[in-house]
């Protein structure tokens, strides 16, 4: 990839869970309680979280609050078992994370990055948390900036605050239409982590061009 000075990432369901939607990384989770985590219940748990979030809470505080209204969706009152789904959860994602370390690591010697990603106001926090923050000059967080993919101007904020044009910015994500698509109307180039989606009978069309990649690891062997 000739002529990439910078590196945008998406967060959720890129270097967090190489590339599943959360509906089945939390799905997992339930399973393994003996439950089934229904669409409608995980919809429940979005559409209820975001007052409940505050910027200092870390991922396993979130994960928590996100499954206690999940759970309360069906008629299930238990504490004790949102932590442990939400720990569950959490164990699985800093795994994860500590896999994508190391090649965002070797990157960020030889790019400027930055997360621009759907949150819910504390993705600084949970960056900090799991020891990655730093190795980003800038998070643009959707629950603190009021745009939310896919409106491209939430990477223009990004493009902005690392000073360079699409063309010279990678894009990558795990979401066609929230992150490949909006990207690529802004003249970035862009890469997919393609994990299993929200919708697997769902077929998107994959703008041309745009690297498919089965991790965010594969990175390393096209920059």
């Amino acid at each position: 990839m000739e002529g990439i000075k910078g590196i945008i990432f998406d967060y959720g369901g890129t270097i967090d869970s190489r590339g599943d939607h959360w509906y089945h990384v939390i799905g997992r989770a339930y399973r393994e309680e003996g439950l089934e985590l229904s669409r409608d219940a995980y919809i429940a748990g979005e559409r209820g979280i975001q007052p409940l979030v505050s910027r200092g809470d870390t991922m396993l505080n979130l994960l928590e609050k996100k499954i206690r209204i999940q759970l309360q969706s069906i008629g299930i009152s238990d504490d004790t078992l949102a932590w442990r789904i939400a720990r569950n959860c959490d164990n699985k994602t800093r795994e994860c994370v500590n896999r994508s370390r190391k090649v965002l690591e070797s990157l960020g010697r030889r790019y400027t990055m930055a997360v621009v990603s759907n949150f819910y106001g504390n993705l600084d926090t949970v960056l900090r948390t799991y020891g990655i923050r730093h190795l980003f000059r800038s998070v643009t967080d959707s629950g603190r900036v009021g745009v939310r993919k896919p409106d491209s101007a939430i990477f223009r904020i990004g493009l902005d605050s690392l000073g360079l044009t699409g063309r010279e910015t990678l894009v990558v994500g795990d979401s066609v239409n929230k992150d490949i698509v909006p990207a690529t109307a802004l003249g970035c180039p862009t890469a997919l982590i393609k994990g299993v989606p929200w919708d697997e009978s769902q077929i998107e069309e994959i703008p041309t061009g745009t690297l498919i990649l089965p991790d965010i690891e594969s990175l390393s062997e096209y920059l």
